[in-house]
């Protein structure tokens, strides 16, 4: 329905497999403007109205009809409000999402029968748990536990207390659980007023301790609410046996000819050649990704082995980082291809092609990259940090299978690429360690049932 990075994966995967497990999941999201709205079937479920500081607002709750994501989906649908083609970057943002948050509780407030728990996501849902425990018109909401996941702590939803005007009723001595450095903050709000919070990797849990952006001391105040349950991946999506977005399959094929048939189709299609090692990246080229440093640890990389290998980049982001790797296409024209943007069927054409996949993050609360890269026999090189940490052991160790490096710094990414090289070269090695790395389970049966755990444990 809508995805701009790791939330999209979690919030389109998990319904599904608690669902799976038992649970009744329902998603609720705001009704954007995307390819999947306009495509799909929609019933109107509810029509209400809400009030934002003097104006009225309607609204509606459309339900997507055939259940095809599997859970059933709701948006929240506010005309030239939420009717939005992007999910945010408008400056009226902190009244969409009030809206957007208003309408979801005044919804649930209706209900016969009440949820177990409400789950919110990142700072766009973080004021809806103070909604349900602090305004006057939703008492009947207070018994109901919620949870809420930071998947980014660096945006919290902050705005000015003119705001406050757009919030439902409620006595102004609770300001004090909205409030953080001064502004109402939406990430904050949730953290203080939800039962429990969690984060997307047990190692960023740590991480937030000592670097959240402004909230370390609260994030350490409530410790004892906090749990680190890793994020999983979709295995039904990405699964190299059956994935229709690829034109070899391994079901069809073994392992090593899968892989080479892959990389050949990738490499005719990008100029590049298949008999070298191809390492590639696959984000959003933006310093927090570490994408400044693709370019120019490449380029000194290429230079230093005079074009052993070849490297290959689906992404998008600042103009500037876009401008450097442009310049290294041109001047790496046989070794170096991009697609700038994003394209879902070439993201699973150069996992299943790639032999080593690079994230040189400066920040990565899980990733999810990594566990795709293994699922098709693609080994990560990562930075030693969140969830990378959690999911990649460094090859020179017992029982590794990656790449790490420490520093978000061109020498030791460069030093990491020559590491990959010596290991690509080391042909049982490498092979042993593709094979292996396939057998892993990083699926999400395991965290969905932590999450249903988390949840039983509020009753």
């Amino acid at each position: 329905m809508a995805k701009v990075g790791g939330l999209g994966d979690v919030v389109g995967a998990l319904p599904k497999y608690q669902n799976k497990l038992g649970a009744i999941a329902k998603v609720v999201l705001p009704a954007y403007r995307t390819k999947f709205f306009n495509e799909n079937e929609w019933v109107e479920d509810y029509e209400g109205k809400i009030w934002l500081h003097l104006s009225e607002v309607k609204f509606k709750i459309l339900k997507e009809k055939t259940n095809k994501l599997g859970f059933d989906l709701y948006v929240v649908d506010i005309w030239n409000m939420l009717d939005t083609p992007n999910p945010y970057g408008y400056e009226n943002d902190a009244d969409r999402f009030i809206a957007f948050q208003k309408a979801v509780i005044t919804w649930v407030n209706g209900w016969e029968h009440q949820p177990d728990v409400i789950h919110c996501h990142d700072h766009h849902s973080g004021l809806i748990p103070f909604m349900m425990y602090y305004t006057k018109n939703f008492n009947k909401l207070k018994n109901i536990p919620t949870v809420f996941t930071i998947h980014n702590a660096m945006y919290q939803g902050w705005m000015g207390w003119d705001k406050k005007n757009f919030l439902p009723d409620y006595d102004i001595n609770k300001n004090g659980m909205l409030e953080w450095g001064g502004s109402i903050n939406s990430m904050a709000a949730a953290i203080k007023c939800s039962w429990k919070f969690t984060t997307v990797s047990p190692g960023h849990l740590d991480e937030l301790f000592v670097n959240a952006n402004g909230l370390e001391a609260l994030i350490s105040s409530e410790r004892q609410k906090a749990e680190g349950i890793l994020n999983g991946i979709d295995t039904e999506v990405w699964d190299p046996e059956h994935d229709p977005l690829l034109e070899y399959r391994l079901k069809e094929e073994k392992m090593k000819k899968w892989k080479r048939k892959n990389k050949e189709t990738l490499c005719d299609t990008f100029g590049l050649d298949p008999e070298l090692p191809l390492f590639s990246f696959i984000g959003r080229l933006v310093s927090e990704k570490g994408g400044d440093l693709l370019a120019s640890s490449l380029n000194q990389s290429l230079s230093k082995h005079h074009g052993k290998f070849s490297a290959m980049i689906l992404g998008s982001g600042t103009n500037e980082i876009e401008s450097g790797i442009a310049d290294l296409k041109n001047h790496w024209k046989k070794n170096f291809n991009c697609y700038i943007g994003y394209q879902e069927q070439l993201a699973h054409q150069i996992y299943a092609s790639s032999d080593f996949i690079l994230m040189p993050s400066r920040t990565e609360p899980c990733g999810l990259n990594q566990m795709y890269a293994l699922r098709y026999g693609t080994i990560p090189i990562v930075r030693n940090i969140g969830g990378l940490k959690d999911t990649v052991v460094d090859f020179g160790n017992e029982g590794g299978f990656g790449i790490t490096f420490d520093q978000s710094e061109e020498w030791d990414i460069v030093n990491s690429l020559e590491r990959a090289l010596q290991l690509f070269h080391d042909k049982d090695r490498f092979n042993e360690i593709r094979k292996k790395i396939m057998t892993f389970d990083h699926s999400w049966d395991t965290s969905a049932q932590q999450y249903l755990n988390l949840y039983q444990s509020l009753k």
